[in-house]
């Protein structure tokens, strides 16, 4: 069987959500939900990286695993190198976001895998079809361009691949590679040291995203084609629609 470790990173503080990975879904804090997910998935061990002693305690109480790391972590894969700074280079780990509820178990375990398979990159990632030019324009969707091996050229909150000779007005045309970033990630334990060591990338700082740190570097990062995947919670709106989801799916 495939073996890796999900680490599910869980900030206390958020802008728009306080106390984001304690809101309570069914009277079950969000965070516990994302690591029982990612307990379906197969791996072999669940951890909760976190820096607020309530989130470690709730999940303890709930069965799983939490380590204490430094308030000062700038991203969630940093937060995850801390914890895994002692285990075995060869280790998977999967970065599982805390604020994801409904993940989808199999979506963990085929980035796992992704990685594990192909020995020609440093990280593993995960895509679905972009559906309208409505999707291609929000800045809030990342979006991916590939290349003929699935691997990423460039993330980007703007608009590309850009499509200079469609109209905006109708469909997204026949057979353009439009693909929407999925935020979950799987790397080796020994690379995360590595990472650690990178200083931020120009275009990382600009766009916001942290994963530009690796192209930037002239990593590779494979990516996976999966299913568009429910919609993480950021805002009190999408707290009540996974709550909602919750009571009307997972409930019956």
């Amino acid at each position: 069987m495939l073996d890796f470790v999900a680490v599910i990173p869980a900030r206390f503080a958020s802008s728009r959500l306080p106390g984001k990975p304690l809101a309570e879904i069914g009277g079950i804090p969000m965070v516990v939900h994302v690591a029982r997910r990612a307990a379906q998935s197969g791996a072999r061990d669940v951890w909760i990286a976190t820096d607020h002693e309530a989130i470690a305690s709730s999940v303890e109480k709930h069965g799983f695993k939490a380590r204490m790391t430094s308030i000062h972590h700038a991203s969630g894969t940093d937060r995850i190198a801390e914890i895994a700074s002692g285990w075995p280079a060869d280790t998977l780990i999967v970065n599982v976001q805390g604020d994801e509820p409904l993940i989808d178990a199999d979506l963990i375990s085929n980035v796992a895998r992704k990685l594990h398979e192909d020995a020609r990159i440093q990280a593993a990632t995960a895509c679905c079809p972009i559906l309208g030019w409505d999707e291609m324009k929000n800045p809030n969707i990342v979006k991916v361009v590939l290349d003929a091996q699935g691997h990423a050229l460039y993330f980007s909150r703007a608009e590309i691949p850009f499509a200079r000779d469609a109209a905006r007005d109708v469909p997204l045309p026949e057979g353009f590679p439009a693909w929407r970033h999925i935020g979950i990630y799987a790397y080796r334990a020994g690379f995360l040291k590595t990472y650690s060591s990178l200083a931020p990338a120009a275009i990382e700082r600009f766009e916001a995203l942290e994963q530009l740190r690796l192209l930037w570097n002239g990593y590779r990062i494979g990516v996976i084609h999966a299913n568009i995947p429910h919609a993480g919670v950021d805002t009190p709106e999408d707290l009540e629609r996974a709550r909602s989801f919750y009571f009307n799916h997972e409930e019956k």
